[in-house]
């Protein structure tokens, strides 16, 4: 039975565009979520804006989701530069592991080319594979293909907070993928996927029941 959970972002905000309104329904089911971000992301900051930008946003975007301040971990690795960090960032994941006992984790996937994602996907592997179900998020933009292994049905109130969450990221919003009409369209399309209204999907990487 899956009663924690630990969604691994490389980036603060890729937990909430890939995986926003899943977090949404299995906190309304009484799931435990924990939340890590491992970079702030700031060289990704407008100019005009203080450098602690998207640490604030992130908070609040997770905390609009409903994970408590508590269970969110933000680490500060260098945006573009995780293959640099790769044995911190797997000695991260493991103390991470140890401190939350998750019976799944949410993790890039395997068809995800962004750089910093592959490190977290790969050193994820590499910290849960013996002690937990692993499923990857999907980034589109990111992939070249993708497998539909596991579809988590969304309702309209989990799709209206995932949407209020990802507004909070002011800094980022002109972003494509921040944009209302992008986000349902894409989980109106997963959703016709299996013959329901919305729905997120993930990769199957690990099933451990």
């Amino acid at each position: 039975m899956i009663n924690r959970i630990l969604v691994l972002s490389p980036h603060t905000d890729d937990g909430e565009i890939s995986a926003g309104g899943s977090i949404v329904r299995f906190i309304e089911e009484g799931k435990e979520i924990f939340y890590v971000a491992f970079s702030s992301c700031e060289k990704s900051v407008p100019d005009n804006l203080p450098r602690d930008t998207l640490i604030n946003e992130c908070m609040e975007a997770t905390a609009e989701l409903g994970i408590p301040r508590s269970h969110n971990i933000l680490l500060d690795f260098d945006v573009r530069e995780f293959h640099r960090y790769r044995q911190e960032i797997l000695d991260a994941m493991i103390n991470i592991k140890k401190d939350t006992e998750p019976d799944l984790v949410i993790t890039p996937s395997s068809f995800d080319t962004h750089q910093d994602h592959q490190v977290i996907y790969n050193e994820s592997l590499r910290a849960f594979k013996k002690s937990a179900s692993i499923w990857g998020m999907e980034h589109p933009w990111n992939n070249l293909n993708f497998r539909t292994d596991i579809f988590i049905e969304l309702a309209d109130r989990h799709v209206l907070k995932k949407v209020a969450a990802l507004k909070k990221y002011g800094s980022q919003s002109q972003r494509d993928y921040f944009s209302r009409e992008y986000i349902n369209a894409h989980l109106l399309t997963r959703g016709m996927n299996i013959g329901a209204q919305y729905s997120e999907v993930f990769e199957c990487i690990r099933l451990r029941m």
